[in-house]
């Protein structure tokens, strides 16, 4: 039997709502008696919090993980979502440098320096750093003044860039510590 994705999303958002979490990612990976389930955790964000404040609101606690994980792993064997045979589960915080997937992830980190790759060129360019400064009708836009403070800035570089959503291969946040 194999793993049913959908199943163990439901489980485990179940389980992270009862402790006050939110399961951010699932990835199932490998095969055979190397499988692997691993699940991301995060603590929903105070009402009121943006990356502007300057505080860093509470995170995913090691105890938290392992709470979860009894009762997500016990769920899951119990009502016979796991598939038979060996598989290691994993469940950790989705760290400082977290990816950045769904337009809510844009929205939430709002403020904050993010890191991205585009599938296609923006301005003859795939890679990008800067502050995400907004995100509308499924564009975002980011100030590229940030990243630039190393070297001087040139006048015909673009101070912003916009780049839609669909065109976001890989995005990440740039701790900023």
């Amino acid at each position: 039997m194999p793993f049913d994705a959908d199943r163990l999303r439901e489980i485990s958002d179940r389980v992270a709502a009862s402790s006050g979490l939110e399961v951010v990612e699932i990835e199932l990976l490998g095969g055979g008696k190397h499988r692997m389930l691993r699940v991301f955790l995060d603590k929903p964000i105070p009402a009121g919090w943006t990356a502007a404040s300057g505080t860093v609101p509470p995170g995913v606690t090691h105890e938290d993980c392992a709470s979860f994980s009894r009762e997500f792993g016990t769920i899951i064997e119990v009502e016979d979502a796991a598939p038979s045979g060996a598989y290691t589960l994993e469940v950790s915080s989705p760290g400082l440098d977290r990816k950045l997937v769904h337009p809510a992830d844009f929205e939430r980190f709002t403020g904050s320096k993010v890191k991205l790759q585009t599938f296609q060129p923006v301005q003859g360019n795939r890679h990008y750093e800067g502050r995400l400064q907004a995100v509308r009708e499924g564009r975002l836009t980011l100030d590229l003044t940030v990243a630039r403070k190393k070297s001087r800035p040139q006048a015909d570089q673009p101070q912003t860039v916009d780049i839609e959503l669909a065109n976001v291969e890989k995005a990440n946040l740039v701790p900023e510590i």
